[in-house]
C-alpha cells in the first residue's frame, strides 16, 4: 500500500472495516524481518475539541543513543467517530499525514496502541505497518482482548497473552510496581523480539523511550492549529 492510502478498498462502511481488517491481518508478518536498526521512532495519536481534531505525533531516534533526531506533527479534522476495534481507521489518517513529512523512513516504528493483540489481530500498530512496509511493534496501556497469568512485580517480567486459543501479544512489566505494558507485534517483528526491543528502549520511565518521547508531542496543545503539519529537528 502507499503511505497516503491507508485504507485502500474500504467502502467506508463498519462491515466493510472489519472485513478489511480480516484481510490486512492475514498479510501480517510475526517473523523478524527488520534490518540493522539505526533509526527507530515513536508514534501516538491524540484529539483535541472533543474530538473533533486528531493530532499525530512521530519522533525520531538514534538507536544507539535515545537522542531525538526529528519529529514530524499533523493535525486534521477527525473523520470517524470512535468505534471499538476500529481505532485505526480513525486515527491512521493523522499518523499518515505525519509520517509523510519525516525527513527519513525510520527501521522500526512503535506505536501506542495495539498490534495484533487485537479482536481481529490488527490493531493500529499492525495497520499502520501492513499499510506502510514498516516493521512496527504496539505498546498499548491496558488489554482489548485475552487473558493471562499472575505478573511478577519484578521489571522485565513477562506473560503470554492469550485470546482463543492463541498467543498475541505479552503483558510486559517495564518498571517494577508499575501497571504493565501490552507489547504485540505489529509486522515484521516477531512475539519475543517485541518484548525484547520494548524493554531495551525503556529508561527511568514506564514508557519505551519513542513512544513516551511522541506521547509527549502529541499532548501539547499551543503547537499548530487545525490543518498544520510540521517537521522539526529537535
Amino acid at each position: 500500500m502507499s503511505d497516503s492510502v491507508p485504507f485502500q478498498d474500504w467502502d467506508g462502511s463498519t462491515a466493510g472495516a472489519r472485513a478489511l481488517q480480516t484481510e490486512l491481518a492475514r498479510q501480517v508478518c510475526l517473523e523478524d524481518d527488520f534490518p540493522e536498526l539505526r533509526i527507530i521512532a515513536g508514534a501516538d495519536v491524540g484529539f483535541e475539541e472533543g474530538g473533533t481534531i486528531t493530532r499525530a505525533s512521530i519522533v525520531l531516534l538514534d538507536a544507539q543513543t535515545l537522542q531525538p533526531i526529528a519529529e514530524s506533527l499533523a493535525r486534521i479534522p477527525t473523520s470517524m467517530p470512535y468505534i471499538p476495534g476500529l481505532l485505526s481507521f480513525r486515527e491512521l489518517p493523522a499518523l499518515f499525514e505525519a509520517l509523510k513529512r519525516l525527513p527519513q523512513r525510520p527501521d522500526l516504528v512503535f506505536v501506542d496502541g495495539q498490534g495484533i493483540a487485537h479482536p481481529r489481530r490488527l490493531g493500529i500498530a499492525a495497520h499502520f505497518g501492513v499499510a506502510t512496509g514498516l516493521p512496527a511493534i504496539g505498546v498499548a496501556k491496558k488489554i482489548l482482548t485475552g487473558k493471562h497469568s499472575p505478573l511478577p512485580d519484578t521489571r522485565g517480567s513477562s506473560v503470554p497473552l492469550h485470546d482463543r486459543g492463541e498467543v498475541i501479544g505479552h503483558v510486559v512489566r517495564s518498571k517494577e510496581r508499575v501497571r504493565p505494558l501490552i507489547v504485540s507485534p505489529g509486522h515484521r517483528v516477531s512475539l519475543a523480539t517485541s518484548v525484547e526491543l520494548v524493554l531495551r528502549y525503556v529508561t527511568k520511565y514506564r514508557l519505551p523511550e519513542p513512544t513516551r518521547l511522541a506521547d509527549r508531542l502529541a499532548s501539547r496543545r499551543d503547537r499548530q492549529r487545525p490543518g498544520d503539519q510540521q517537521q522539526s529537528l529537535l
